[in-house]
């Protein structure tokens, strides 16, 4: 079962109390995400974290505390004007709830927090993205109030390049 199976009302987001990562959460990030993936992706959160740390106005990160630990986590960015859209808009990047955590509030009080920060920065859209077959992960999106949107996602696979 996914941390995301569905939106909890039970636990309301003011119950869970969301604060700004720093470098010390990086070993209980890379844990929670270890046991979402089963890969240690610690240099990419050194780096998001370090990021984070020195540009906080662009670079956001936020830890839900549970139990005096982290139980989960958000990043996410704020762009102005990229991607050929006028306003400013958020990307949520990464999302991680402890899995033996799931389904207590985290992600709704992560998601509730970033949703509160971005409106004080005036940020009018959140976007993200995710597998097409993280079937939990999308649900609570869904139930969060995101949508998909008309715009296409592209990849170019240098395995299949064509020869020039």
């Amino acid at each position: 079962m996914s941390p995301f199976d569905a939106r909890n009302e039970e636990a309301a987001s003011g119950d869970i109390p969301v604060r700004k990562l720093t470098m010390d959460d990086l070993d209980s990030v890379v844990r929670i995400d270890k046991r979402i993936t089963n890969t240690s992706r610690r240099e990419f959160f050194h780096a998001k974290l370090t990021e984070a740390a020195k540009d906080s106005s662009m670079m956001v990160s936020l830890g839900a505390v549970v139990d005096g630990g982290l139980g989960g986590f958000l990043m996410g960015r704020v762009y102005h004007g990229e991607f050929g859209i006028a306003d400013s808009l958020a990307i949520l990047d990464t999302i991680g709830v402890d899995p033996l955590r799931a389904r207590s509030g985290i992600a709704t009080a992560l998601i509730d927090q970033f949703v509160t920060n971005m409106k004080g920065l005036g940020v009018e859209s959140i976007r993200t993205q995710a597998n097409w077959n993280e079937w939990g992960l999308l649900k609570f999106l869904e139930s969060s109030g995101f949508k998909p949107v008309p715009r296409v996602s592209l990849e170019l696979n240098f395995d299949d390049m064509p020869v020039i």
